[in-house]
């Protein structure tokens, strides 16, 4: 919702082209006849109220987008209803911050079902009696940061492969899979190198070692939307990264401008 000093057409007009057209001062002032001096300062009189959302039962879907390393914005999206219901400006990505944003929702009214996250560190433990789904994509790339996306050991791409099928498959199959891959590579898995300089033994394949055990942690919050069908819970945040490309291709086009009028255009995109 837009409040306006100036119950102004021109002003409406230059708003919704400026955020959601994606033009620039400039492109706005050779369309208007105007300078762009004075396009900024009819833009800097918008003023915007976050639309009211009637509270309801929710699945949540949360991540972070930066723009750059210490400027982001924390989103909670709801899942039912495909809007952004809750949204916060932040430095850095931190689990205090995703619990006071539940607790936020909770404290408003929401009831919130279900959690789709990226398995940020210690979310699992520290929500209770709320299913919470790891986002797959994000488990997949995480074990493509350990073994890449082309493997030169055969370990690899068989777990790589095994990794891919997380979206086409049950999550029985899928345990399934996993333990036979380790069974018949434990003995390569638990071969060690001696390392002269220190003197000390180490796993020789040890980024393959950690994806496994990666997969083998996540696994009880990978296939929480199988668990609770009744509940419609995604299994990845993919919901939400068109909202960040979104965001970021409108920053982007405006990369020079302050950041209070970044946060303005955010603001804006968010609330549709």
């Amino acid at each position: 919702m837009i409040v306006f000093r100036l119950n102004c057409v021109l002003i409406k007009s230059l708003w919704y082209k400026y955020t959601h057209e994606k033009q620039t001062y400039k492109s706005l002032g050779k369309e208007y006849g105007l300078s762009e001096r004075t396009i900024q300062k009819r833009l800097d009189e918008v003023h915007l109220i976050n639309p009211i959302i009637n509270a309801g039962d929710t699945v949540i879907i949360m991540d972070t987008c930066y723009f750059r390393r210490d400027f982001g914005v924390m989103v909670f999206r709801d899942h039912y209803r495909n809007k952004n219901i809750f949204w916060k400006f932040t430095k850095h990505e931190k689990l205090a911050e995703y619990i006071m944003g539940i607790e936020h929702l909770l404290s408003t009214g929401w009831d919130v079902l279900g959690i789709v996250c990226d398995g940020i560190r210690g979310i699992f433990s520290s929500v209770e009696n709320v299913p919470i789904q790891m986002c797959q994509f994000h488990q997949v790339a995480i074990i493509t940061r350990y073994i890449t996306r082309n493997p030169k050991l055969e370990a690899g791409k068989e777990l790589r492969k095994i990794t891919l099928l997380l979206k086409k498959t049950e999550k029985e199959n899928f345990i399934s899979m996993l333990e036979q891959w380790y069974w018949k590579w434990e003995p390569f898995l638990k071969e060690k190198t001696y390392d002269i300089e220190t003197g000390k033994w180490h796993y020789t394949h040890r980024r393959l070692r950690s994806a496994y055990r990666s997969l083998l942690t996540n696994i009880p919050y990978l296939f929480v939307c199988q668990d609770y069908p009744k509940l419609n819970i995604p299994n990845t945040t993919n919901s939400l990264e068109g909202v960040f490309s979104n965001l970021k291709t409108k920053l982007r086009v405006n990369a020079g401008i302050k950041q209070h009028r970044k946060i303005k255009i955010i603001n804006e995109l968010l609330s549709k």
